[in-house]
């Protein structure tokens, strides 16, 4: 008990957790210029620098505050009025509309590759470009980058494969940069019963003259309240299997200003990705138009989906990154046994596995950006190649960003358990990449698919036999010893159909490719500490799937 005379112990100075909130994203991010150098004109960095700064310095600060919000008030489903009239209006968070804003208009992620003007730039974004700006804002906001891809990717599919009326009907609201006009995009594909497998699909389309009305349910619809949707649909008469399936545009509201005959029948409880409103939706004679030939829907929607594919990848490396970011701040500045955290071996030793991720999904996701260029320009090698990458990242990234996430929240500590950090949201985030336009074991298969299908594998050698032509010599042997064991037993298993060696097959192939493109960028001035990636990568992640699938040969 303490007296009047009692002399009140001096209590230590709290140590606060380390909290880097606020930070510009583009700033702490030592090899994002660098790197930008490599891959964009002088004058492309000099238009775009100041965007992306700016981009990184709202992503660190008022966005990272917005997402965190939306993440809490997730959207509510308004299925009637007061006085029982039909409703279906989704309410979404005030944070998130203001992230709809910034997204879709003030950075125009959804256009950038569609129109000219996007950022002051006389021509559509080049893509590397427009995959970094997605980079940056993707490291503060995730559910929100779904309706920004599938509005970039229904206007890619629509503009391809659209009638005229309907390319000229949606897609200059589709790419407006005019937030109250904008249209967004989703792609309503997935049944219960059918789910990956869509020569199941149920979903039935009737023609009424020059009209489509579909009927039946869809049990995932990702941006539930779109304008527009890209629907997969099975039409009269049509044969079973994938040649019935046919692809339709489905708008919310039809030319007389009334709603579409369908219903969002519930939104689903999601454990990420909650800021944006994904629902069950049901067709009731809902009139659609049909987008290209009959009994081609998924091959059509498969250009939807491949495009979705990088931008999921790139997702997973946005996700890595800013794990790593907050990872490294964290190492920096707390202490622990009398030191820095990142003077402790282990934890650099955690750090480097994390960064080598982290690296290698940019590095392949950037190499891909600029095959998607070429491909758009109509180079054959670069469409056959853009086939493979896409399935490739898509697997193998997001299947790393689990990894990389969960060790960030290690290093945060008992902290990054709790939501008020950045920590356990990205560890809830990071799991839907593995499942969003496929599941790794779909993926790995999808990869077999593209090089039978394209002259995929041939691409992919000659490509990265390029960039080793312009690498060092001394390390430009053994990778190319690396890239022919690849492609032949790359070559064995598809040919042989050995299905179990999928996963290791398309890691191989990643892996191999990250090693070449780490060779060629180290090469260049100021980039040579990227060896030490190349070095990593092959001795602990290509070399091991060599000795695995040798032995199984």
């Amino acid at each position: 008990m303490l007296t009047k005379t009692s002399q009140v112990p001096t209590l230590p100075a709290i140590t606060r957790v380390p909290d880097g909130r606020g930070r510009n994203l583009y700033d702490v991010d030592p090899d994002l210029p660098k790197l930008l150098g490599l891959y964009l004109t002088e004058a492309q960095i000099a238009h775009f620098l100041p965007h992306l700064r700016r981009l990184g310095e709202v992503a660190g600060m008022r966005l990272d505050d917005l997402a965190m919000l939306a993440d809490k008030y997730t959207p509510e489903l308004k299925t009637r009025t007061r006085a029982g009239e039909e409703l279906d209006e989704i309410y979404k968070h005030p944070a998130y509309v203001e992230l709809e804003r910034w997204a879709f208009s003030e950075f125009g992620l959804a256009a950038a590759s569609h129109v000219p003007g996007v950022l002051g730039w006389d021509k559509p974004l080049p893509t590397v470009v427009k995959y970094s700006l997605f980079y940056l804002f993707s490291q503060t906001e995730f559910g929100l980058t779904c309706p920004v891809n599938m509005t970039d990717s229904l206007s890619r599919t629509l503009k391809k494969y659209g009638s005229k009326d309907l390319v000229d009907t949606y897609l200059p609201r589709l790419t407006s940069l005019d937030f109250d006009d904008l249209f967004q995009g989703a792609m309503f594909m997935t049944e219960q019963g059918a789910g990956s497998d869509i020569a199941r699909t149920e979903t039935m389309a009737c023609r009424d003259g020059d009209v489509w009305r579909l009927y039946g349910d869809k049990w995932f619809c990702s941006n539930a309240d779109a304008e527009v949707a890209m629907v997969l649909a099975r039409h009269e008469g049509a044969p079973e299997g994938m040649a019935g399936v046919s692809l339709f545009l489905l708008p919310k509201t039809l030319p007389d200003g009334s709603r579409n005959h369908y219903r969002i029948l519930r939104l689903k409880e999601k454990l990420g990705t909650r800021s944006m409103p994904s629902g069950e939706i049901r067709f009731d004679g809902a009139s659609a138009y049909l987008v290209g030939e009959l009994g081609r829907g998924f091959q059509q929607m498969a250009e939807m989906v491949n495009s979705s594919r990088l931008s999921n990848g790139i997702r997973s490396g946005a996700l890595m990154r800013r794990s790593l970011t907050e990872a490294l701040f964290v190492a920096q500045n707390r202490q622990a046994f009398g030191k820095y955290l990142v003077e402790l071996p282990l934890m650099r030793r955690q750090l480097s596995k994390m960064a080598l991720l982290t690296e290698q999904a940019r590095s392949f996701g950037f190499q891909t950006a600029r095959q998607l260029q070429l491909a758009d320009t109509n180079d054959q090698r670069a469409k056959d190649l853009v086939r493979l990458l896409t399935p490739i990242i898509k697997f193998r990234a997001c299947r790393d960003a689990r990894k990389v996430a969960g060790d960030a929240m290690e290093v945060r500590g008992g902290c990054g358990y709790i939501e008020e950090w950045i920590e356990s949201r990205l560890v809830r985030e990071s799991h839907l990449g593995s499942i969003w336009e496929g599941t790794s074991n779909i993926v790995a298969l999808d990869v077999y698919r593209a090089c039978r299908k394209v002259n995929a594998l041939n691409a992919y050698g000659e490509y990265f036999s390029e960039l080793l032509d312009q690498a060092s010599d001394d390390i430009a042997q053994k990778l190319r010893n690396l890239l022919g064991i690849t492609l032949e037993l790359a070559q064995s298993n598809i040919e042989r159909d050995i299905q179990e060696n999928a996963r290791e097959v398309s890691s191989l192939l990643y892996h191999t490719a990250c090693a070449i493109t780490f060779a060629w960028e180290a090469g260049h001035e100021g980039m040579s500490h990227r060896r030490q990636l190349l070095e990593d990568v092959v001795r602990h992640r290509a070399d091991p799937i060599l000795l695995r699938l040798e032995g199984k040969c």
